[in-house]
């Protein structure tokens, strides 16, 4: 099995690029970070097209994490086992962030996860990152 990650960047403005890729390489898997759209927004159509089955975990023009795969796509898990939310408020809870999405592909679990570390090492999003 072939597999690839890359960070997007918004899948949105850049979904010719990445099929265009994916058409001219030989990837069974593509974990894809920072697609910044919701499900419903996510391109679908043009993997499928390609033969790629997709699961993808976005709740906002933020974050967003997809794994593509034309070797099966079974017991997709969005987070991970006590994954933290953040909020700017340390005392409000926040749900965690579309950052962690897991699938089974051809008997492999494959995890697509985007922790860019982009801020300054005090500032608490950094720490949540971590």
């Amino acid at each position: 099995m072939r597999l690839a990650t890359w960070n997007v960047n918004s899948i949105r403005a850049r979904r010719d690029r990445v099929v265009a890729w994916l058409e001219r390489s030989d990837v069974d898997v593509l974990a894809m970070q920072e697609t910044k759209c919701k499900d419903d927004q996510f391109p679908h159509e043009a993997f499928e097209e390609l033969g790629y089955q997709v699961a993808h975990h976005g709740l906002s023009q933020w974050n967003g994490v997809a794994v593509a795969s034309r070797v099966g796509l079974d017991d997709v898990r969005l987070g991970f086992d006590d994954m933290p939310g953040f909020h700017k408020d340390p005392e409000v809870t926040q749900d965690p962030e579309a950052r962690a999405i897991s699938a089974v592909c051809d008997g492999v679990r494959v995890y697509s996860l985007y922790v860019p570390n982009g801020r300054e090492l005090a500032d608490p999003h950094y720490t949540y990152k971590l």
